[in-house]
């Protein structure tokens, strides 16, 4: 089950990395071709209580962190200091992608056995590895993709499912 879990996190983590990383192109290309300030669609919410886009962006990218590193038995790394803008999000996508890509399949030999913690808001999360990567990690990381996705569908910009998962394939559309 060791290299299931390894094949369930760092191969979906990684390939989901380049689609975020992909949405903040697009984003940044819609707001110059449209005449927009980057930092005002970074800005914009699908409702006032949640997280902006660059927020969504953030918090998708810390979660291949939070999910890999306790699989391995190690300290989640310190998420970095950016600055705020599509740069800085591009440099925090740069920074998982390489720690989280360096995990080797061996690393995820007793990860089975772990019982793994998080902290979901002010809940305490405590969770077999399998369930905590299953039913909590993943689930979070695709929440916070799936709602930078929303919202920059919200605001106007040009996206499909194969700008989401990078496998579908449709006719061309204007950015």
């Amino acid at each position: 089950m060791s290299a299931y879990l390894y094949e369930a996190s760092v191969p979906v983590f990684l390939h989901y990395l380049e689609r975020l990383d992909r949405l903040v192109d697009i984003a940044q290309s819609h707001a110059e071709a449209h005449g927009l300030a980057a930092d005002e669609l970074l800005a914009a919410r699908l409702a006032p209580d949640m997280l902006p886009l660059e927020g969504q962006v953030q918090v998708a990218a810390n979660f291949a962190l939070r999910a890999c590193f306790p699989l391995v038995d190690q300290a989640v790394p310190p998420y970095g200091e950016f600055p705020a803008g599509c740069e800085g999000l591009h440099a925090r996508i740069a920074r998982v992608v390489a720690l989280v890509g360096a995990l080797q399949p061996g690393q995820f030999a007793q990860a089975p056995s772990r019982t793994l913690r998080d902290t979901a808001g002010q809940a305490v999360v405590s969770l077999p590895a399998p369930a905590f990567l299953f039913q909590y990690a993943l689930p979070n990381f695709f929440f916070h993709l799936s709602t930078a996705y929303a919202i920059l569908r919200s605001q106007g910009v040009a996206l499909g499912q194969a700008d989401f998962d990078g496998f579908h394939a449709y006719p061309a559309r204007d950015r």
